[in-house]
């Protein structure tokens, strides 16, 4: 394995060597026509100065095929060595795993065949350290440290990167500053040190982490990015690159789902960013010498305009149109051909009559040709060399110049010129003293041919009423949202849709901000056995376990709400008052069974919670059972209870209600009729409920 990772990496770049060898009589040859291709270009630019001295000529040629950059420099095969950062993105799963930034080097081999395409082979080496940025969890009972986190794992790791890309030049082959973009696939082996390994196969280090298995991991990814190269000389150069890398999660070999130790969730993905400064080295051949100028063309025909098409145009009424070309040469033979939406249209005359039959857009066009013959064709000068030699073909006559008009017969949509909504803030609908309705207006005039219109109105979220009128209301009340400690906001988009009688139709925005304040959270209710106030084993879960805490956050306070049933007695039995029970004689039951709840939150012994009495709030409301029971799935008995029973129809009654209502909130459940604090002298004689 350990011979695999060393000579992989290398035998790439020993196949890109071989590939830019082999390529590089392909070079020689391709250069020299490119460069051929740029002489040209050179002969047109000349071709256009037929009218001035010859000298002027030659100069106007050469400062032609200068300016283009076009294969003025050897760019067939580079080679380029480069350096540069590394970083990478953090892996927010399982312990998150991070990359750290590091340096790299490699180097890159391309071959350009085209003017603007090119392939790239490339590898690279990446110091790139590996951290888990949280703990596997705790020492073990045993260590001296147990009960404590163990500190997160890190190792050494270094990366070996190798790919092909195709490359897109945004400027020609052999400019002298050429930007570029590519996007293609790459090999990535996340190797340890030798050292992590071996660390990593401590039996102590083992023993804590379970990192025996780290191990090399092989990934196929992709990169993405673009850079720029500038030419400093014909075959030297600098070339700075940005590029980033997708690839899944390596796992280093370790495990990929906790089991006491570090792991790396499987199937997650990882990016990462390479920024590279490097020389470029440039192989090819020497340019050519400027192909002398070439006979001039004639002069090219001015560009012509129609006429006619101004206004609306209506459908079923004749348009006359006219070609002008002012300064065309004279003693030459102009052709005019017409055409309307890609059609044949008319003769070959300056002027055209036509009639649209239907509503829409018609595109006219008409050509102009100069039919005048060229002159005769260029001849090589003896002592230019034959390899640079490229015939240009005759002079053609000026370029035919073609002139379009668009004509558009009532073919318009209606125009919103305004979209509102007020107000724009809402409440929703547990805020009772909030607003929830805006009115939304909307503004529109129909097109020329357009006609009346109709409205539509949608929303992303809630409802919408008069929702095909131009004036509609939102109401925000429809709106869900997750009940809890914390505000929540909610933006909603209403669009309209203006339609006209052709069908045709414009639409706008406006948006609705809904706020909703903290609310509060119901928990199962605490049930008792008939005409009794203990709070039993089960009743204590939901109120230690499931309520407690939630006060300990500091998000919320805890209001209990206390129910008898009609067939129960109004008053707590004073054959049933036991030792630690409320004092008062007669005390309505379900005002009792609220207070022994609340003792049990607030009593402090090691089988009541430790709740501060300032954060509980009672009420009791006697047989009234308008609000929805939510029993627990548990027993009522007062002697023995099991887990998972299921609270019975006759027993569902006798209950208290468990509320979280946020801390110092002024809205309280509909269930609440008259929340009070806890009397201090009555839960003192309450104390801890048995």
């Amino acid at each position: 394995m350990k011979s695999r990772l060393k000579w992989k990496p290398i035998g790439s770049i020993v196949f890109c060597g071989a590939l830019c060898f082999s390529t590089a009589a392909f070079a020689q040859d391709t250069n020299s026509a490119n460069n051929n291709s740029a002489n040209q270009t050179a002969n047109q630019t000349a071709d256009q100065t037929a009218n001035q001295p010859a000298n002027q000529a030659a100069n106007q040629t050469a400062k032609a095929a200068k300016s283009s950059g076009e294969d003025e420099y050897p760019d067939i095969v580079e080679i380029d060595p480069f350096g540069g950062i590394s970083t990478y993105g953090n892996v927010a799963r399982g312990l998150n795993t991070k990359l750290a930034n590091g340096g790299l080097g490699g180097i890159r081999v391309a071959v350009n065949p085209s003017k603007y395409f090119g392939i790239e082979l490339w590898a690279d080496y990446d110091v790139a350290n590996v951290r888990f940025l949280l703990s596997p969890g705790l020492y073990p009972a045993g260590n001296p440290l147990a009960g404590t986190p163990i500190p997160p794992y890190g190792f050494g790791a270094r990366n070996w990167f190798f790919g092909l890309n195709p490359v897109l030049n945004l400027k020609p082959r052999g400019s002298k500053v050429q930007p570029y973009l590519t996007v293609g696939v790459n090999g990535i082996q996340f190797t340890p040190t030798n050292r992590a390994k071996a660390m990593a196969r401590d039996p102590a280090v083992n023993s804590l982490y379970g990192s025996a298995n780290l191990n090399d991991n092989l990934q196929v990814g992709l990169n993405y990015g673009g850079g720029v190269k500038f030419h400093l000389s014909d075959h030297f150069g600098l070339r700075f690159d940005a590029r980033g890398f997708w690839s899944r999660n390596p796992t280093y070999g370790l495990p990929n789902y906790p089991n006491g130790g570090i792991y790396i969730p499987a199937r997650d993905k990882i990016n990462g960013f390479q920024g590279t400064v490097g020389l470029v080295f440039y192989l090819g051949q020497s340019k050519c010498p400027p192909m002398p100028p070439a006979p001039a063309p004639p002069p090219p025909l001015p560009t012509p305009t129609i006429s006619g098409a101004e206004g609306t145009i209506c459908q079923g009424k004749p348009v006359a149109l006219h070609a002008n070309l002012t300064g065309a040469p004279t003693g030459h033979n102009l052709t005019y051909a017409w055409t309307v939406n890609g059609q044949p249209q008319g003769s070959n005359s300056p002027d055209l009559t036509f009639t649209p039959n239907n509503t829409g857009t018609f595109n006219v066009q008409v050509t102009v040709t100069d039919t005048t013959p060229p002159p005769p064709p260029m001849e090589r000068p003896k002592k230019f060399p034959v390899r640079c030699w490229v015939q240009p073909p005759t002079p053609p006559p000026a370029a035919p110049v073609n002139a379009t008009a668009t004509l558009t017969v009532n073919e318009t949509a209606p125009t919103i010129s305004g979209v509102t909504a007020t107000p724009t803030a809402l409440s929703c609908a547990a805020d009772k003293n909030g607003q929830h309705t805006a009115n939304l207006t909307v503004t529109a005039t129909p097109s020329a041919c357009g006609g009346n219109l109709t409205y539509k109105w949608t929303v992303s979220e809630g409802s919408v009423s008069n929702d095909s009128s131009a004036n509609a209301t939102f109401d925000s009340s429809t709106l869900n949202f997750e009940g809890g400690a914390q505000a929540q906001t909610k933006t909603v988009t209403a669009t309209v849709t203006v339609t006209d009688e052709a069908g045709k139709t414009a639409s706008q925005t406006a948006t609705i901000t809904v706020n909703c304040p903290a609310q509060f959270v119901r928990l199962d209710d605490v049930i008792f056995a008939k005409n009794n106030a203990r709070v039993n084993n089960c009743g204590k879960r939901v109120l230690i376990d499931n309520a407690a805490p939630q006060v300990a956050s500091g998000d919320y306070d805890i209001v209990l709400v206390g129910h008898r049933d009609t067939d129960e007695h109004e008053t707590l039995p004073k054959s049933r008052r036991r030792r630690g029970a409320p004092p008062e004689s007669g005390m309505a039951l379900d005002e009792a069974r609220a207070l022994n709840a609340a003792g049990v939150l607030s009593g402090g012994t090691a089988t009541c919670a430790n709740v501060d009495p300032s954060r509980i709030k009672i009420d009791w409301v006697g047989t009234d059972q308008t609000s929805e029971s939510k029993p627990g799935l548990c027993g009522t008995s007062n002697i023995k209870e099991r887990k998972g029973q299921t609270t019975t129809e006759a027993d569902k009654n006798r209950r208290v209600e468990v509320y979280l209502v946020p801390h110092n909130s002024t809205s309280m459940p509909p269930a609440i009729k008259n929340a009070r604090p806890l009397p201090a002298d009555t839960m003192k004689a309450i104390g801890c409920p048995k």
